[in-house]
């Protein structure tokens, strides 16, 4: 079969920061292919609509893959959807992603017959047997693990038992250059490992996996690495090194190599405090920037989030992070329930930290316990608001005001890392990265004002609304964690 992948556009707050390569789309790709089918992809990222549209006219494809990983993409996927539906009739139509596993039935409903089916899970094991359902018999594809339809679920997805099966399709994305993440412009993406084994209640990746963790074994994310152009790579583990032995082996063999690049990766403190011998390493052999999802700066804030980790144990790890030299992205939640007071707080310890600090705004999302247990109801349904960076809860203070004050931690933000001044100290490497016809740094620094404005925030939230959200069910005071999970979670050892 023909099967034509599409990747959903940038969220715009983050398309200023950062543009990833959709790594696990190309994995799904990489399975359909192994399969025996004839693959194309769209990364609506990097290429404009009517370059699918385009592809969709000369490929003429038998099933088109949607991934919706994110949920406000949700809206553009079922417009996508009914236009595809609207121009190829009996073209096989399905989604799957890490959004699309926790709202199929609303994709479904949204979709008003353009959508076929939701393939919940991981791509990998799902695509290749929905496509020899389609192919074969299109009535039987409610019998693949993992399908949702109209008419309901099919069997339970299935688990990717070992990550070494497949490569990302990495050939199939035409526009690798405009993949970045701050200064590493162009960089791609790969995977150590995947899984987390914590249980943060805003969080729904360890809900979608489970609380599964699965290692790619070393050889074989070596072998990925050498496939890899661009200088830069993010590493899109949820978190980094759990298991010493397994970072130790990679970094080695990196290194035996004499691959080049430079890392971003994500971990958490104590792990980083617990495995700082496997940071140094890394810091070794190319790792300079570190995402630590601190969430608060406080003790009430951890626990709220179920963190399992003290402020101390915070502020040990930032400083571990700083003897090796590795620079710090920060993330703070707001909550909207702050006032000016609360907001002022964090904004002075937004001025004296080092680290480049991120605010997001507390979103409870399906699939996330916060969205069975949070009491407050939400003041819009617009799926295109929940980018963490828009209120969907009612804020103490008035609308424009909370946004004022979120917008002016991000400015001390510009101001401290992101600002002329940063950017004509950063010179060199902004001439360097336009000599190789590198913008999207360059664009970062000055699309920061139009991106974090107040105005344009409250604005958003006037738009007509096409697709609703689904309000979440009454308050739970207690969660049925085999209700949440997507992937069922491994045998307790």
């Amino acid at each position: 079969m023909k099967l034509l992948c599409v990747h959903p556009s940038g969220l715009f707050f983050s398309d200023v920061f950062l543009r990833l390569e959709p790594i696990g789309l190309e994995l799904a790709a990489a399975a359909a292919l192994a399969a025996g089918h004839d693959v194309r992809m769209v990364d609506l990222q990097a290429e404009k609509p009517r370059a699918l549209f385009r592809m969709l006219r000369s490929f003429e494809p038998d099933a088109v893959a949607f991934s919706c990983n994110y949920l406000p993409n949700l809206p553009e996927v079922v417009d996508l959807a009914k236009a595809i539906r609207a121009e190829r009739p009996g073209t096989f139509i399905f989604v799957g992603g890490h959004s699309a596993s926790f709202t199929a039935e609303e994709f479904l409903e949204h979709g008003a017959g353009a959508i076929d089916c939701v393939l919940r899970g991981e791509g990998e094991i799902g695509v290749p047997q929905l496509l020899e359902a389609v192919k074969h018999d299109r009535d039987s594809i409610a019998q693949v693990p993992g399908v949702v339809t109209l008419e309901g679920h099919g069997p339970p997805p299935q688990t990717v038992e070992n990550l070494d099966d497949l490569m990302p399709a990495r050939h199939l994305l035409r526009r690798r250059r405009k993949y970045f993440i701050g200064v590493l412009d162009p960089a791609a993406s790969i995977e150590f490992s995947r899984g987390c084994p914590w249980d943060c209640s805003f969080c729904s990746a360890w809900t979608f996996y489970g609380r599964r963790y699965r290692l790619v074994s070393p050889e074989r994310v070596v072998e990925d690495l050498e496939r890899i152009r661009e200088p830069g790579v993010f590493v899109v583990d949820d978190v980094a090194f759990i298991q010493e032995e397994h970072g130790l082996a990679i970094a080695e063999e990196v290194a035996r190599r004499g691959i080049e690049k430079r890392y971003y990766m994500e971990t958490r403190g104590d792990v980083l405090i617990r495995n700082q011998h496997v940071f140094k390493r890394w810091a070794e052999i190319g790792l300079r920037y570190m995402f630590l999802g601190l969430e608060a700066i406080d003790e009430e804030g951890l626990k709220k989030f179920r963190k399992r980790v003290s402020t101390d144990k915070n502020q040990e790890a930032l400083a571990i992070a700083r003897s090796l030299g590795i620079e710090v992205i920060v993330n703070i939640i707001a909550d909207p329930d702050w006032d000016e007071a609360r907001f002022q707080t964090v904004y002075e310890w937004v001025r004296e930290s080092p680290e480049i600090v991120n605010v997001s705004v507390n979103t409870p999302y399906p699939g996330t316990e916060t969205w069975l247990t949070e009491s407050r109801k939400l003041v819009t349904r617009d799926y295109r608001l929940f980018d963490i960076q828009h209120a969907v809860l009612p804020t103490r203070l008035p609308r424009e005001r909370f946004y004022a004050e979120m917008v002016r931690i991000q400015t001390a933000l510009r101001e401290r890392h992101l600002g002329w001044k940063a950017f004509f100290g950063a010179l060199k490497l902004a001439l360097k990265l336009l000599m190789k016809g590198q913008t999207n740094f360059v664009r970062m620094l000055a699309g920061f004002s139009r991106v974090y404005n107040p105005k344009h925030q409250l604005r958003n939230h006037a738009r007509p609304v096409k697709y609703e959200i689904r309000l979440p069910p009454e308050r739970a005071t207690e969660v049925d964690r085999q209700k949440l999970y997507v992937l069922q979670p491994p045998p307790r050892q």
